[in-house]
């Protein structure tokens, strides 16, 4: 008689060492899959083995298994976004209840998934029907149960104390960092920019946080101003600057980033190639404004705009005249640039901590839109960076002395071009596109610029 299994189970896998991960109970998929990274081929008694870590546990990215099991296929799988890729498939035993099994598992990069697991309809056939309305009816585990179960894997803690200081401790970029942080043993505190305020004095300068709690002891700050608040955190992070305080990234080179006025003639200034790209003040010149940076089709900016917002294509001279003048009978600051063609909507981001490219993926436009960003549905795929447009990322990054920034360039046929240089560059499109380890390689530059030693 079939039993009755829940739209999620938890899964126990002795022979992997993993005591207790969470499935999501899909029929409609064939193979179970279980996500992996850092998947290397081993040899072992003439056969092939996969080494690969996991972390089990939803929402935590601080606790990594490493495992080994038998490789006993390699198959190519069609992604629900319909990319094809080669996945390592593995055969281990599954307990489930009072049941154990083996099952064939494919290794696949799930991070963007809700579960670390899916069990697949060859693991249910002749044993189990689902109900989805219902949840772990063969067996449940407490979240005390979780943490006693992985309390070996947690790291010691270091002594370390770093704040991050942002809005919306939901995002993405914050939870990596936060995790990623957890998973060396350091303490990190989130900090929202809006809930802290100073006392200014001469002797004993004050950062509080919400009712009067003082803060002070932290040896690091991560900041992640989001641009409405950018006078406010840069004026925090001067803060805890004087306070003897390491941050990431300064508040002079967060707010001049942030510039794209300034920026633009500080690329230039330091022979730094960008499109062509015009500011005025007044209407009458609108005409050979648009002359200059070689007539349309051309790109007009609002100076304040990002994540692809207040940035307008005009595709002719005529637009491009309406456009820039009801920009400015409103009294607003905009760039106009030439627009690269050549380009075909795409441009890459470059992601450079403490001096170094540490990754980089190209984002590609929607059809029939121009912009890359991935906030304006553009697609991320990992790309591989010549020697110059690395050299132009790390420079980029170093005239505002950025320990970490998102670099944008765009291929033009005069060679790569800057576009602008991002000082809180988020994570996610980039760690999803290339597997990297972003967040990590962040608090290991922390490290390194505080000399800090495990």
């Amino acid at each position: 008689m079939l039993k009755i299994i829940g739209s999620e189970e938890w899964c126990v896998f002795k022979d992997l060492g993993i005591p207790a991960i969470k499935a999501r109970v899909d029929s409609g998929a064939k193979t179970s899959s279980i996500q992996a990274s850092n998947i290397t081929v081993i040899r072992k008694r003439n056969q092939d083995w996969v080494k690969f870590e996991v972390n089990p546990v939803q929402d935590n990215r601080s606790i990594t298994l490493e495992c080994e099991a038998k490789l006993v296929d390699r198959r190519i799988v069609k992604s629900s976004s319909g990319i094809s890729e080669e996945r390592f498939v593995i055969r281990t035993a599954v307990t489930l209840g009072e049941d154990s099994f083996d099952i064939e598992l494919t290794l696949a990069n799930r991070d963007t998934m809700e579960f670390r697991m899916l069990l697949g309809r060859e693991a249910l056939n002749g044993r189990y029907m689902v109900n989805p309305a219902k949840s772990c009816l063969l067996q449940t585990f407490s979240d005390e149960s979780i943490s006693i179960s992985y309390a070996p894997y947690m790291k010691e803690k270091t002594g370390l104390k770093i704040a991050l200081l942002a809005s919306n401790p939901e995002l993405y970029s914050n939870k990596r960092l936060m995790e990623a942080a957890e998973a060396r043993g350091h303490e990190i505190v989130f900090l929202n920019v809006e809930l802290a305020y100073m006392k200014l004095d001469a002797h004993s300068p004050e950062i509080r946080y919400r009712g009067g709690d003082i803060l002070k002891e932290f040896d690091a700050v991560i900041p992640r101003i989001k641009p409405s608040v950018t006078f406010y955190g840069c004026a925090l992070i001067r803060q805890f600057d004087f306070l003897g305080v390491y941050c990431q990234n300064s508040a002079e080179a967060i707010s001049q980033s942030r510039d794209k006025l300034f920026a633009s003639q500080l690329f230039a200034k330091h022979d730094l190639h960008i499109p062509i790209t015009g500011f005025a003040k007044s209407p009458m010149d609108t005409k050979d404004l648009i002359k200059m940076v070689n007539g349309a089709p051309l790109i007009i900016k609002l100076l304040e705009s990002t994540q692809g917002k207040g940035v307008v294509l005009a595709e002719t001279n005529k637009a491009a005249e309406s456009v820039i003048n009801a920009f400015k009978s409103v009294q607003t600051n905009i760039l106009v640039q030439e627009f690269i063609k050549e380009a075909h909507g795409q441009d890459i981001r470059c992601f450079v901590v403490n001096g170094k490219v540490v990754a980089s993926m190209q984002r590609q436009a929607e059809k029939g839109e121009f912009r890359a960003n991935l906030h304006q549905g553009g697609r991320a795929s990992r790309i591989k960076i010549t020697a110059e447009e690395r050299k132009l990322a790390i420079k980029a990054a170093k005239i505002f002395n950025l320990h970490v920034a998102g670099v944008d360039i765009i291929r033009s046929n005069k060679g790569p071009l800057l576009l602008e240089v991002n000082s809180s560059p988020g994570l996610e499109g980039i760690e999803n596109a290339t597997g990297k380890d972003i967040a990590n390689a962040m608090i290991v530059a922390i490290e390194k610029k505080l000399k800090f030693h495990h």
